[in-house]
């Protein structure tokens, strides 16, 4: 151990001298969380309003604001100190003399610390190095930190630290706060887009009877009550679309899935999509409107449509391939179609690249495993994958000229699926009947198998129209329009394992 690590005090210390600063405030009949500060305005106004005006016409103006903010840095000279305050909207410099707190005041000011929450009084000046500055008449204690911030130049160092104490993170790292500054703005422009096409934003059931919507593995939960047995959502899919034969022919509704599967870069067990259904439309109509919405999403919320991320430029207006399902094999991953169409070659080369494959699997599940590995990592610029085989596509319409295969894309960009859309499948014969292969799989030992629906059935036998619907994931899309390697850092609160402690 060094002698500067022998004088690093301990998380304990450091603890009970922030008790000792704040028995020392109570004793000198200061409230440590006292409401009744009121301020004049936020420091980004303030910023914005006055932070291109000069010294001599700040005290020509003598204007005085009375702000709120945690301290963020402070530097002390005995008699006088300057520090920084920090609320949502930004951060400016202070200067507290104690000539003018008087030697009390100051005396009190002395002891908080950074972390505090405060309330400032006082006049705008720039200082010699031309900052602007609140010169404060009065400094108040509005919130007492009871531990320390991170050290400033380092932060949280441990990464799952950071997920776990996101209010930390959020307070000592400028990135973070940018991601979810911009994860807002992302969801609002896309509902400000579908709302001005006719689309009506909608909310249907978290809980559900039967797990619907998705090939996906639920969560099971029990309602006392009634004594049934419930699922957490995989998608809303299902309720979406007994909307359209309700009447609503544009409908979407942005909220949480729910998926029990693994956690990793990619994946959170809860997780935010946005799903939308338009009758009278098709895949391809789709394919045109996701184009055109993300184009403008990036130039929206990046300022261009030109999107770096992991080190690749993105092209999110001109850049955007459409290939289907087959050629892609064939053409992106290498498999010639004398493989890609036998079974057991198919199967053979999934087990070589490591894929576990069931006795009953079809053949589109084995394809799909082969493109999972040799396509869709390479993926890099936006792809639409169209025409997926039938068998892997349960609610999706089946192409008029090959029925092998339906009318559904998904949407790939740097190597990762970003959307799933499709025609919609409204024969009510034929989704009874591929409901029912499905449950022949689960029997079978597919987890993942969609259920059995029969009210759904019911719905599509009063008519349902022809329509076409689209889910894209929110966590990826603004892990790609923030730069962000993994899930965890555009998601507040991620899914982790109890802390352990003691």
């Amino acid at each position: 151990m060094t002698k500067d690590q022998t004088n690093v005090p301990s998380e304990k210390q450091l603890l009970r001298h922030r008790k000792e600063k704040a028995q020392f405030l109570l004793d000198a009949g200061i409230p440590l969380y006292p409401n009744d500060f009121r301020r004049s305005a936020e420091i980004g106004d303030v910023l914005e309003a006055h932070g291109e005006k000069d010294e001599n016409v700040l005290l020509q103006e003598n204007l005085t604001f009375a702000l709120c903010g945690r301290i963020m840095a402070h530097r002390s000279f005995g008699k006088a100190t300057f520090f920084h305050i920090q609320d949502t909207s930004g951060k400016i410099q202070v200067y507290a003399q104690r000539d003018d707190l008087g030697v009390e005041q100051y005396g009190v000011f002395k002891k908080f610390e950074i972390g505090d929450i405060v309330g400032v009084s006082g006049a705008l000046f720039r200082t010699k190095t031309g900052e602007l500055t609140i010169k404060s008449a009065a400094v108040r204690l509005l919130s007492k930190s009871m531990r320390p911030l991170p050290e400033k130049y380092h932060g949280l160092k441990d990464v799952e630290t950071r997920y776990r104490q996101r209010y930390v993170d959020l307070l000592v790292n400028d990135r973070a706060r940018d991601i979810f500054r911009k994860r807002t703005a992302i969801v609002q422009f896309i509902r400000n887009f579908l709302n001005e096409r006719g689309f009506l934003e909608v909310e249907t059931p978290m809980m559900q009877p039967i797990a619907g919507g998705a090939t996906a593995k639920p969560f099971r939960t029990h309602h006392n009550a009634l004594d049934m047995d419930l699922f957490l959502r995989i998608a809303p899919e299902l309720y979406l679309k007994r909307l359209l034969v309700g009447g609503f022919d544009r409908v979407y509704e942005i909220n949480r899935n729910f998926r029990n599967e693994g956690i990793d870069t990619r994946h959170n067990p809860e997780f935010t999509m946005i799903e939308f259904y338009w009758a009278y439309a098709t895949f391809v109509d789709l394919m045109d409107l996701t184009q055109e919405l993300l184009g403008d999403l990036a130039k929206s919320v990046c300022g261009t449509h030109l999107v770096e991320y992991q080190g690749n430029v993105i092209d999110l207006q001109d850049g955007w391939v459409r290939m289907p399902f087959h050629e892609s094999l064939e053409i992106i991953g290498g498999v010639s179609p004398e493989i890609y169409r036998d079974y057991d070659k198919c199967k053979d080369l999934a087990q070589k690249l490591g894929e576990a494959v069931h006795p009953k699997e079809k053949l589109g599940k084995l394809q799909a495993k082969l493109f999972d590995n040799l396509v869709e990592p390479k993926l890099i610029q936006p792809h639409f994958i169209y025409h997926y085989p039938t068998d892997i596509s349960p609610l999706s319409r089946k192409n008029d000229a090959n029925p092998e295969i339906t009318d559904r894309f998904e949407l790939f960009i740097c190597g990762q699926e970003m959307a799933n859309a499709f025609s919609e499948l409204n024969d009510p014969y034929d989704q009874k009947d591929r409901f029912e292969e499905q449950v022949r799989e689960k029997a079978a030992g597919d987890d993942e198998a969609h259920a059995m629906d029969e009210d759904y059935i019911r719905a599509l036998e009063y008519g349902m129209p022809p329509a076409a619907g689209q889910g894209i994931g929110i966590d990826r899309l603004v892990m790609l329009l923030t730069d962000s390697p993994s899930i965890r850092e555009v998601i507040l609160f991620p899914l982790l394992r109890p802390e352990i402690t003691g």
